[in-house]
Order: structure tokens, then C-alpha cells, then sequence
């Protein structure tokens, strides 16, 4: 997999005040969000429009977790990514350019 960006999430970030009380966690669908737009940015592909084909959340996100997103563009036009923390795997999946409107 090629390395797309770092990102560390913040301790302050508003998502996590409400997701969970106590123990926070960033929200998938911002996982999800900074994906798209790391890879976007690091490739030149469009993604507004696209098919997320399978997503699997495997770990939480947590304050202070230093973010490495990673992708790979395979010869089909799929794109696969993983999001790490270190050693452990926090999500990935495929993305389909162009395949969601």
C-alpha cells in the first residue's frame, strides 16, 4: 500500500464530545470522511461521487491516536485503503471512483 497521510486526531475534536461520553471515539463516518480526501488529494481521482465496497471498522479511533491512511490503486480503477494506529488496524475497504451517482 502506498502512504496517502498522518493524521492525529485531536483531543478536542467536537465529534467526540458526543460519540461516546467517557470514552471517546471518532465517529466512522469521519474515518470515512478524511479517507476520501486524503486519497483524493494524493491520487488527483475525483471521489464525490464513488461506491464504498466492503468497509469494515475494526478498532476505535481514539484522542491522541496517530493516523496513518494508506492506499493502493489496483489495475481495475478499485482503490484499497487501510486506516492504522501504530500496528493496529483501525478500518479499510475499497473504493469505487465515480460509481455512486
Amino acid at each position: 500500500m502506498n502512504e496517502a497521510a498522518h493524521w492525529t486526531v485531536p483531543a478536542d475534536h467536537p465529534a467526540l464530545a458526543g460519540h461516546f461520553p467517557g470514552s471517546p471515539i471518532l465517529p466512522g463516518v469521519l474515518l470515512l470522511d478524511l479517507a476520501l480526501h486524503e486519497i483524493s488529494a494524493a491520487t488527483g481521482i475525483a471521489l464525490e461521487f464513488c461506491e464504498l465496497d466492503p468497509i469494515k471498522f475494526l478498532s476505535p479511533a481514539r484522542p491522541g491516536d496517530a493516523l496513518m491512511i494508506r492506499h493502493q490503486l489496483m489495475a481495475n480503477g478499485t482503490i484499497r485503503f487501510e486506516i492504522v494506529s501504530g500496528l493496529r488496524k483501525i478500518a479499510g475497504g475499497s473504493i469505487v471512483p465515480g460509481s455512486g451517482v
